[in-house]
């Protein structure tokens, strides 16, 4: 696979289930292996810097179906986003609360206690607070009603055009 994203723009990978995109992000992401090729990041050459340091360059994953630590609470699943890094949560959170305010309602609650919707937005909003150049979305649509997947990709379309995040967003194609 060959492609490029320029900052500030979305692209979207569309394909049938077991296409490889999903393989395609964690290899972005320094969480599988490359076979051949290269990634780069801003001209320089990532492809074997491992997955920790590609996070400290700005990269972040969202998986798909969610995947919150559901053992802990909302709040201790945003602070994982920062987690050994020096960034911190505390001047990200009001940012974070008004994209999702239901988050803030819940900030005391298991992941688990929460809707699949919800803990969608909890994996997004875990990857934000790092503030990311470049956010991997894996199939965020995924079991989710048409309803909430529209609000999702919503709040993907003003993260793109307010902080001019760059988003590489994984779907696949439902036919």
């Amino acid at each position: 696979i060959s492609f490029h994203v320029n900052r500030g723009e979305i692209v979207t990978l569309i394909g049938a289930n077991g296409a490889g995109k999903t393989t395609t992000l964690r290899a972005l992401m320094g969480l599988q292996p490359v076979r051949s090729g290269a990634i780069f990041l801003d001209g320089k050459d990532i492809t074997k810097t491992p997955a920790h340091k590609r996070a400290a360059m700005g990269v972040r994953m969202v998986p798909e179906r969610a995947r919150c630590f559901p053992q802990l609470s909302v709040y201790e699943n945003l602070q994982m986003g920062v987690y050994g890094m020096q960034a911190k949560l505390a001047p990200q959170l009001d940012a974070i609360y008004e994209l999702f305010p239901i988050l803030r309602e819940r900030s005391k609650q298991s992941a688990t206690t929460l809707s699949g919707g919800e803990q969608q937005q909890l994996a997004i909003a875990r990857a934000l607070v790092s503030s990311p150049r470049l956010l991997l979305v894996d199939e965020v649509s995924m079991g989710l009603m048409p309803k909430l997947t529209a609000e999702v990709f919503e709040v993907l379309r003003e993260l793109n055009r307010e902080r001019n995040l760059t988003i590489l967003l994984v779907e696949q194609t439902h036919w």
